[in-house]
């Protein structure tokens, strides 16, 4: 059945112009029973998330990001983490919801203000993820970087406030996401030479080993350590690098699995922990599922994929990682930290639009260059030809000709190329290492193809088979690259596909894709919600309302029984057990 080809027969221009535009405000990142019940009723604004909604699976999110603890002993902790009592504490409330942690800005009565935040119960696994973060501030901040100053901080929750915490500085200044649409082009450029030059000086600190940052004695004393030279000189003791924080690694009943996290001495190490991983997950908790994005189901006939199979693509990438190593690129290899989620509400500029602090770095990690390097998100603009052939970036001769509507679609679209090629151009000049990364040969395929065995399977067979069959056709350039492995140039490839299997494993990718853009599009009609279907709550009413506008035409269009039967169990915005995913 084909219940969705109405859907993708649909152009985008339709779907947008059947629901009138939305405005969204931008979205900022986020003992015993008788007592908790008494917390929750006296600070329930506190512990509830209260920055946005779900138009599905609501009440599995909000439960995620409900964590309740002991206000008047936070206030107490915090205002000791600065040398004051609780009673100079002049306020506290909340500040920001991101998808993990909640943050409080803390008043004091002099006047002074500083940050709480604590990881939501999701957050997992919270010792490491909040000892790493402090770890990497501090040390971060030890060599120049913007980023706030740590107060005090628990790793764990057995303390008196009955949660995990990091008390910090509260970074002066505008936060970019809230300018990050009107600058002009000087301010655009201005901000990415910042950027630019920041990764600059994070790319130049040298480290033993990949994995995240720690304090060493935030460690267990078994767990291998290799020791970071550093110049700080607090109390604690030294720098390490210990345990790779990124999320895939830990994500649902992988947390407590015994597998290699690092830390990575070697590039073979850090290239194939993922996948080892995955491979160890699906051997003892995998079954058959549907791709937990629905609007893939009808690719595959609504029929289950078999985890056997990510098994044996796994195995397969796993014989071919070695050798997508750069190994006569020594500088490619090296252990490199970056932020990991460099967007512009992370970002915090002055006035005169110089950067005065970088947050949120939580889950950063050490890896080989070739792993690390890349466009941030916010301003790669792939996929785009312009972009992608590195032309510099000019409105079209007719601009002045266009449609008002027209007008604003090229200027959009001038601003992110502007975007994707003042950063190229100027990490060419200001991080050329970076650059060399960015322009290696093989460089997307070789970090797509480790990202896809790494990441949590979720019934899609399909992406990591179409990297392996690339990786199969540009097997000669692979091996040129790791002479050192091979001996023999001509070193056969060790996975083959018949023409048959890599025509159909391409053609199921394309639809995949293609059905991955109709989402979005699904998405944008109905007011442009944020990831999992977040929404600002002054909308959510409105937003369902139109979701269910949406799908009541799509259920019109339905040409048979079956068809609309096919459409109501998999439509795309309703309410679903994540469990069997996890």
């Amino acid at each position: 059945m084909e219940c969705f080809n109405h859907l993708r027969r649909l152009p985008i221009n339709f779907l947008c112009s059947s629901f009138p535009t939305l405005r969204l405000p931008l979205r900022k990142n986020f003992t015993c029973r008788s007592f908790l019940r008494q917390r929750v009723q006296e600070f329930p604004e506190l512990f509830a998330y209260t920055s946005g909604r779900w138009i599905f699976n609501n009440e599995l999110r909000q439960s995620e990001r409900k964590r309740v603890f002991n206000v008047p002993e936070l206030k107490r902790l915090a205002a000791a983490s600065i040398g004051q009592k609780e009673e100079d504490v002049a306020g506290f409330e909340k500040l920001a919801e991101g998808g993990f942690n909640r943050t409080f800005r803390i008043s004091m009565r002099d006047g002074f203000q500083f940050v709480a935040r604590i990881p939501y119960p999701v957050t997992e696994p919270k010792h490491l993820l909040v000892a790493s973060e402090v770890a990497t501030m501090d040390f971060l901040r030890n060599n120049g970087i913007p980023v706030p100053k740590v107060y005090g901080y628990s790793p764990v929750s057995t303390n008196t406030a009955g949660t995990e915490y990091i008390f910090m500085e509260l970074v002066r200044g505008t936060n970019l996401s809230d300018i990050w649409f009107d600058l002009s082009e000087s301010d655009r450029i201005k901000i990415i030479t910042e950027i630019v030059e920041l990764e600059a000086r994070l790319f130049d600190i040298g480290f033993p080993a990949s994995g995240s940052l720690y304090y060493t004695d935030d460690l267990q004393p078994e767990v291998d350590k290799p020791i970071v030279l550093s110049t700080h000189s607090s109390g604690k003791d030294s720098f390490c690098i210990g345990p790779d924080l990124t999320p895939g690694l830990w994500y649902g009943k992988r947390l407590n699995l015994s597998v290699n996290r690092g830390p990575y001495r070697d590039c073979t190490a850090a290239i194939t922990a993922g996948a080892k991983k995955e491979i160890a997950y699906l051997e003892k908790f995998g079954r058959p599922l549907q791709p937990f994005q629905r609007l893939r189901r009808e690719i595959y006939n609504y029929q289950p994929q078999s985890h056997l199979e990510h098994i044996a693509n796994l195995n397969k990438y796993l014989q071919v990682a070695p050798y997508l190593v750069p190994e006569n690129e020594p500088a490619l290899t090296r252990p490199t930290i970056r932020h990991p989620d460099l967007q512009p509400s992370n970002i915090f500029v002055s006035d005169e639009l110089e950067i005065t602090g970088l947050i949120d770095w939580q889950g950063c990690t050490v890896l080989p260059l070739f792993l690390q390097c890349g466009i941030p998100n916010s301003i790669q603009n792939y996929g785009d030809d312009v972009s992608e052939s590195l032309k510099f970036p000019v409105l079209p001769d007719n601009f002045n000709e266009l449609e008002e509507k027209e007008r604003l679609e090229q200027l959009e679209l001038l601003r992110r190329r502007q975007l994707h090629y003042f950063y190229f151009a100027l990490t060419s000049k200001i991080n050329p290492l970076h650059y060399n990364a960015l322009s290696a040969d093989l460089s997307i395929l070789r970090r797509k193809a480790f990202h896809h065995a790494s990441e949590p399977w979720e019934g899609d067979n399909v992406t990591l088979k179409a990297d392996l069959v690339h990786v199969a056709k540009s097997w000669s350039r692979f091996v040129n690259s790791a002479p050192s492995k091979t001996g023999d140039a001509m070193l056969p490839c060790p996975i083959a596909y018949s023409e048959e299997e890599i025509s159909e494993c391409l053609r199921l990718d394309a639809a995949k894709t293609e059905a991955d853009e109709h989402l979005q599009s699904c998405c944008d009609a109905i007011g442009g919600i944020g990831p999992e279907g977040w929404v600002p709550p002054d909308i959510y009413d409105e937003v369902k309302q139109r979701e269910q506008k949406l799908k009541n035409m799509f259920i019109e269009l339905a040409e048979s029984g079956e068809e609309k039967l096919r459409l109501e169990e998999n439509w795309i915005f309703d309410d679903f057990d994540e469990e069997e995913y996890m």
